[in-house]
């Protein structure tokens, strides 16, 4: 009876580390080696976070990915303008058309490409809003489909076979009136 309580508690135990594996930490409060700066935004770690909240620019991974989840959380003014930027074909030029854009701004003047989005590919109706707390994206690119979560909610299931490769990249862009700020406390990768 003890060895066979024994297997099942090992068996358990391995199943419970299985979920995690894989798992690669690009940003954990301390540094920003995973990444290269691209643009004028003056991105700074404060108290364990990065943050963003002046010009315009992005952190790019100094990795390339194809297929991927990407985990992380970031808290977001209502009028800040940022978002996560996947399977980027060009390190120089860095916009919708050259990489899935998925988005994080409230107050984008058409919502329906707003925070949960897929800029130019997936609309969310109704947006959910992010602003002024902590969330949770969680986005998988496997071959031409995408999911994007946002504090649990799908927000996006789509297939679209653009780009197929490439580093991500954290973005800082002017908002509205007031450019608003983004911080992330936690990013982490883990290739499929």
């Amino acid at each position: 009876m003890k060895r066979l309580l024994f297997v099942i508690l090992f068996a358990l135990a391995g199943c419970a580390q299985m979920p995690g594996s894989g798992w690669q930490t690009l940003f954990d409060g301390k540094n920003l080696d995973s990444f290269d700066r691209v643009g004028n935004a003056n991105w700074r770690i404060e108290e364990g976070l990065v943050v963003a909240d002046q010009g315009n620019g992005f952190l790019v991974t100094k990795g390339s990915y194809t297929d991927f989840e990407i985990r992380t959380e970031f808290w977001a003014d209502d009028d800040a303008n940022s978002g996560i930027f996947i399977r980027m074909s060009d390190r120089a030029k860095i916009n919708s058309q050259t990489s899935y854009e998925v988005n994080i701004f409230d107050r984008r003047p058409d919502p329906t490409y707003g925070t949960g989005a897929i800029v130019g590919v997936a609309k969310v109706s109704p947006m959910p809003k992010a602003g002024g707390r902590w969330n949770v994206y969680e986005i998988v690119a496997q071959g031409d489909h995408f999911v994007v979560t946002l504090n649990g909610q799908r927000t996006v299931d789509v297939r679209d076979g653009r780009h197929a490769a490439g580093p991500f990249a954290l973005q800082y862009a002017p908002g509205g009136h007031d450019a608003g700020v983004i911080k992330f406390r936690k990013v982490e990768v883990r290739p499929l």
